[in-house]
């Protein structure tokens, strides 16, 4: 049998598993997610040394009552003095996990773990992971208020619509740091890069093209309004019921507003009928398209079907019609993956010290993605991969200039 994965952290945790299995062996015995995922993924490690008593006087009390004097007589001080400036909150209430749905805050640490990780790895910033166990919006909105004190940014992940929507407008009207809702607008931006090099790729520009999005959620408007921002020449929103018009009267206030920057055509009924003669299709639904639907779409059309882990188009079916395929799964080419977008995104507003992070800065961070392909770009490569080194340079340094630019970045 193979050797048992122990973390020193958590010995313990090992024997609490076998208990509470009645004597089995440990998950992480024959599955190796389990054991990568004993004792969590992070942990706090200090950045100065505590190796004797002046270390010690200095790191903390008598030294520290300096710092904290200072901070109280400039408040602006505690950028350059705590690590405020270069952490963020990675902040959920568990009702919308990956494909999992509303597992709550516990189950939902695991990935809020992965984000942090992810922060670190791909943009340098630290993370703290947050599950608050309540699901109403204003109790989710006081309770990240009273926490901003301790963090340059708030990244919200895995909220449900359309709480979501009301949650990221609330904070970004009531804190002065970056708020951003990873699940709309890290997914918009890298959506809008690919899409850039698709059209570069065919020889057409935004503008000549007509898309149709499945899915109404907070990815699906998010897209939908920053390819309106970029220029598309239209697009159409579906939901369960249809494609989202103006005519309907059973929309949401955020499908109402939706309705009335989309669907400049008009169109109305299924997402099937909308798509014939559709120059891209973005799925973040979870559904199936039919093939014949995928079939009726324009000559050199673009297939972005990102549903986890079954593609509402799967890849073989979509290669047969589209000149370019993308999923959000990376054993495919063409991962629309956030990751490309969020630790750059953080990156640069953390390193301005922007208020929020605006319409321009997500134009700047997708742009500025898109351009890393550069002349390597290709069917199967319109959007770079995550290990990319060049990806987050590339999106911390637009953004940036972006904030610069607005007028958000204060230094």
């Amino acid at each position: 049998m193979a050797a048992e994965i122990v973390n020193p952290r958590s010995a313990s945790s090992q024997e609490n598993g076998k208990d509470q299995e009645g004597g089995a062996e440990p998950l992480d015995s024959f599955d190796p997610a389990f054991a990568l995922h004993r004792g969590g993924k992070m942990a706090v490690q200090a950045t100065v040394p505590v190796r004797d008593k002046d270390d010690l006087s200095l790191a903390y009390t008598p030294g520290v009552a300096k710092v904290c004097s200072a901070i109280a007589e400039q408040p602006d001080l505690v950028h350059d003095y705590t690590w405020k400036s270069s952490v963020v909150a990675v902040v959920t209430d568990g009702t919308a996990v990956l494909g999992l749905g509303d597992i709550g805050p516990q189950a939902s640490l695991p990935v809020m773990e992965g984000k942090a990780i992810l922060f670190k790895q791909f943009g340098g910033v630290d993370a703290v992971p947050i599950a608050l166990d309540c699901t109403d919006a204003d109790e989710i909105v006081e309770t990240v208020v009273r926490l901003a004190p301790s963090f340059g940014g708030v990244n919200l992940e895995d909220i449900s619509a359309p709480r979501c929507f009301e949650i990221e407008r609330k904070l970004q009207e009531r804190l002065d740091i970056p708020v951003f809702h990873d699940d709309q607008h890290g997914t918009a931006v890298v959506t809008l890069a690919a899409l850039r090099n698709a059209a570069r790729l065919s020889g057409r520009t935004l503008g000549e093209l007509r898309a149709v999005i499945s899915g109404a959620g907070a990815a699906g408007v998010a897209i939908a309004k920053m390819l309106v921002e970029a220029g598309i020449g239209d697009v159409a929103v579906a939901d369960r019921k249809g494609i989202v018009s103006a005519d309907r009267d059973d929309l949401t206030p955020v499908k109402r507003e939706l309705a009335e920057f989309t669907n400049k055509a008009g169109l109305t009924g299924s997402l099937e009928s909308a798509l014939k003669d559709a120059d891209v299709f973005i799925g973040v639904s979870g559904g199936t398209v039919p093939e014949p639907a995928v079939a009726s779409m324009a000559k050199g059309a673009f297939v972005f079907a990102m549903a986890n882990p079954n593609p509402e188009v799967h890849p073989d079916v979509a290669h047969k019609y589209a000149a370019v395929v993308a999923t959000g799964r990376s054993d495919f080419p063409n991962q629309i993956n956030n990751v490309l977008a969020f630790p750059g995104i953080f990156a640069g507003a953390l390193q301005v010290r922007a208020s929020r992070i605006t319409e321009g800065m997500k134009l700047a961070a997708a742009e500025a993605l898109a351009a890393v392909v550069g002349d390597d770009l290709a069917a199967d490569y319109v959007i770079p991969s995550p290990f990319d080194e060049r990806v987050a340079p590339a999106v911390t340094a637009a953004v940036a200039a972006a904030a610069r630019a607005e007028g958000v970045a204060r230094r």
